[in-house]
């Protein structure tokens, strides 16, 4: 094989740890280990979710050569180099996995190189791009027949993450046929964690009364210190957690490295703080979570785990922090409380009704996962999880279906194979 570069473009937390990490691993058995051969680099696109750890990420992963960070992306799209002038051989091919499909187009057409797009739900710029690696018949079902060629089902990136992102430390929670592990999902942002933290962890607290035997562990999002999660928790500096009746917890951190730092409320439940990021490997052990509207919610439906979503309204202003165009619209400058106020009861009176604001729910366009939004109250949403872990065919049977609405396993090593049959071309 004459030398080739493969350049992965990728953008947030969620890709480059479960999509560019299986699929990197699988281009180097593929392709072979050496470095004087086969390149492999990766440049990150901005996401609003970033966390700013991801270029890190990506350098860790040892099939990876070099990576360029997001904020340099701009320059490198309009004027095809990269902030360290990288030099890049004659053959190649580009990568997407993440962003927006108009990069490879771009950047493919720079460089000279063939382009190869996965597509999980969507698929564009069919005449522009060489090969898709979709994760499913549909999405390539409205395609041209003339573009029909260049689509291949290669199944879900997303179901190879429990496999290939196994923790190398086990968890410390340890679940068994008596133990019952809940997720708490309460957010990142000020507005949602305001809300989120003193609701689920009221939630927790009593549904721990009644099943003792239930633990809870909060994955702290990247961009969250455990001191700043802690002050959501604490009445005295949230005046919000007085609205769920919550008590308030303390910030409980180890002396030693082995252990993990705890939230420990006023009747002496105590939920463990998870800070390894990604969460999947833990994710995978609970039975179920409970979380925030969000990015949260498609990683959770990828992984088949049962949720319940939660948009408590009782701070007007936690709408600044929602996803999609609510929140844009929010946080337009000059836009205030009020317009605030007509979003929130606009989407009550109209949204509430429809149950597709999870992305389990809008992928599958019904109402998968339960979906609460208005002024929740821990002690209904505790009976909804008692219920639930009392019945655990109904865990079963939300877990089966987010399954039927995802891809096969095996993603990987068929875009690395796409990836091969283009370098030959």
């Amino acid at each position: 094989m004459t030398q080739v570069d493969i350049l992965i473009l990728s953008n947030g937390p969620g890709e480059v740890t479960t999509w560019v990490r299986p699929v990197v691993k699988a281009l180097r058995q593929e392709l072979g280990d050496d470095r004087s051969v086969v390149r492999i680099s990766v440049v990150l696109s901005p996401c609003s979710n970033a966390s700013g750890k991801e270029a890190a990420i990506a350098l860790s992963y040892p099939e990876v050569d070099r990576v360029q960070g997001a904020e340099h992306f701009w320059q490198f799209l309009l004027w095809g180099k990269t902030f360290d002038n990288w030099d890049w051989r004659s053959r190649g091919v580009v990568v997407f996995l993440g962003g927006d499909q108009i990069f490879p187009v771009v950047i493919g057409k720079k460089l000279g190189y063939r382009t190869v797009v996965y597509a999980e739900w969507e698929a564009r710029w069919h005449n522009w791009i060489d090969r898709f690696g979709v994760m499913k018949p549909e999405v390539a079902a409205g395609v041209p027949q003339k573009y029909a060629h260049k689509f291949t089902v290669v199944g879900d990136l997303m179901v190879e993450a429990g496999e290939s992102l196994n923790s190398s430390s086990p968890l410390s929670i340890t679940p068994s046929l008596k133990t019952e592990l809940i997720g708490l999902l309460p957010g990142s942002k000020a507005a949602k964690l305001a809300q989120g933290v003193p609701l689920s962890l009221g939630i927790a607290e009593y549904v721990h009364a009644k099943r003792p035997q239930t633990k809870f562990v909060i994955p702290v999002a990247p961009t969250l210190d455990l001191q700043t999660l802690a002050s959501f928790a604490d009445p005295q500096k949230n005046l919000i957690a007085e609205i769920f009746g919550f008590g308030g917890a303390s910030l409980i951190v180890p002396k030693d490295d082995n252990s993990k730092a705890l939230l420990k409320t006023t009747t002496g439940l105590t939920v463990e703080l998870w800070e390894e990021n990604p969460a999947y490997h833990l994710l995978s052990q609970c039975c179920l979570c409970l979380t925030t509207v969000g990015a949260n919610t498609a990683e959770l439906g990828a992984l088949g785990m049962p949720m319940i979503v939660l948009l408590p309204t009782q701070q007007l202003d936690a709408m600044r922090a929602w996803d999609g165009l609510p929140g844009l619209l929010a946080n337009l400058p000059g836009v205030g409380t009020p317009f605030t106020k007509i979003i929130n009861w606009l989407f009550l009176r109209f949204v509430r009704r429809k149950g597709l604001l999870a992305w389990p729910n809008i992928w599958a366009q019904e109402e998968i996962v339960p979906e609460l939004m208005g002024k929740l109250q821990p002690q209904e949403i505790g009976e909804m999880v008692i219920d639930l872990l009392t019945y655990p065919e109904k865990l079963a049977d939300i877990r089966a279906k987010l399954r039927k609405i995802r891809g096969e396993s095996g993603a990987a090593q068929k875009i690395a194979q796409i990836v091969g049959e283009e370098i030959e071309k």
